[in-house]
């Protein structure tokens, strides 16, 4: 019996501290972020000149407004070019987009993945392009998008992450999912220049220099995740990641349970996968003082915050009733506290409404669907997994983003 409460006692410890730092780094970046103010780079006074490439695969109709609406960014027309990386489109939609004043790079592959069209087009993409900037079939930038981008470029940037916001809340998950981001935002990209510390790639409204960004797609094969180990290869190179939070760019956020679920399952594969791949080199990394290659390794390790606002109180009632077994409640009531508060403070203000509290109801199946794909991701990083769109118009939740519609 005392060996079963020893190994219990070990295993409660062994959570609280995985589960404790973990809230703790939420807490600590998510406060922090609110309170520190984080100065954007001044106007620039030249102009860099963009490739805008979309990856499209299949969805003709998003394609064709989506394209369109990427043409009237408010950017000197000989300082910027659209190329949409057609992938299993119809020969209307390739006539189609070949009207448009815009490059189309048609692509066939037995298995499609978004490293693989990147790569094609940029085997396609004439020279003299100082960035690369690449969206999503979906993604709709703000007017001033890449003004803000350029901002930053001219400062000295290499790679800029864009400020991604929901362009759609029209259910329950898609709030949710919105609200979500908006976390994200916060906490791993805002907040993580005050430690200088790389902002998260996000995968979509992301630029680099266009040779820093030939290179690193050179080196990335991931069938899914192709975005978290562009950040893995960059921060391991000591190459910083900014983040530019005026540089809106709309995403449409998933209103279908289903369609979650099959999203989630795809991140948290990479995700496991990517750690599984990178996550012995941290050490050796660490004593060469690349901290903010750990911290990226480390952002690998943690569980999606959904979890978190499930497992934490779970954990504070267990330890309530068993006595003398790890930690006391009174740190997993601390634990506990830090997590909430740092998600409650990281959610922008404008969210707080009937609404929300009425998506609220939805967390405990969104819970019980992400614990149980932690069991599901076997063979999930061998196929690519298609997240289908509405097509559903620009309608942003956040006062921010509102401000430049």
């Amino acid at each position: 019996m005392e060996i079963i409460k020893f190994i219990a006692s070990v295993v409660a410890i062994l959570l609280f501290i995985y589960l404790g730092v973990y809230s703790l780094y939420l807490f600590v970046f998510s406060v922090l972020g609110k309170l520190i103010p984080i100065k954007p780079p001044p106007a620039a006074n030249a102009l860099s000149k963009f490739i805008i490439y979309i990856c499209a695969y299949k969805e003709d109709e998003i394609i064709l407004n989506s394209a369109a609406a990427a043409l009237t960014i408010n950017y000197p027309q000989d300082k910027f070019l659209v190329c949409v990386i057609a992938d299993s489109m119809k020969p209307e939609t390739i006539a189609k987009l070949k009207q448009m004043p815009l490059q189309v790079v048609e692509v066939v592959f037995e298995t499609s993945t978004k490293s693989k069209a990147l790569n094609k087009a940029i085997e396609n993409t004439a020279a003299g392009f100082d960035a690369a900037v690449v969206f999503d079939i979906d993604n709709v930038a703000a007017p001033d998008y890449l003004h803000q981008i350029n901002n930053y470029i001219q400062a000295g940037h290499q790679v800029v992450q864009g400020h991604r916001v929901a362009k759609n809340s029209n259910t329950q998950v898609a709030i949710l999912d919105a609200v979500s981001e908006e976390v994200n935002n916060h906490i791993f990209r805002k907040s993580q220049q005050l430690f200088k510390f790389s902002a998260a790639i996000i995968g979509s409204g992301m630029a680099l220099k266009y040779d820093l960004f030939v290179n690193v797609m050179s080196r990335i094969d991931a069938v899914g995740g192709f975005d978290k180990e562009m950040g893995l290869l960059l921060t391991r190179d000591k190459i910083h990641v900014a983040y530019a939070e005026k540089a809106y760019i709309y995403d449409e956020k998933v209103s279908n349970p289903a369609v979650f679920e099959k999203q989630r399952k795809r991140w948290l594969s990479a995700q496991f996968n990517l750690l599984k791949k990178y996550g012995a080199t941290a050490p050796a990394q660490f004593f060469r003082g690349n901290f903010d290659y750990v911290n990226e390794i480390y952002q690998m390790a943690i569980l999606p915050r959904v979890l978190m606002l499930g497992l934490m109180p779970f954990m504070l009632l267990i330890s309530f009733f068993t006595p003398g077994i790890g930690p006391h409640w009174h740190l997993w009531l601390g634990a506990t506290a830090a997590c909430y508060l740092g998600i409650i403070v990281a959610i922008p203000t404008s969210f707080y409404n009937a609404k929300l509290l009425e998506a609220m109801l939805k967390l405990p199946l969104i819970f019980f669907t992400m614990f149980s794909l932690l069991f599901k991701l076997k063979g999930a990083n061998k196929k690519f997994i298609h997240t289908p769109h509405d097509n559903v118009p620009v309608e942003p939740v956040n006062d921010q983003a509102t401000a430049v519609k």
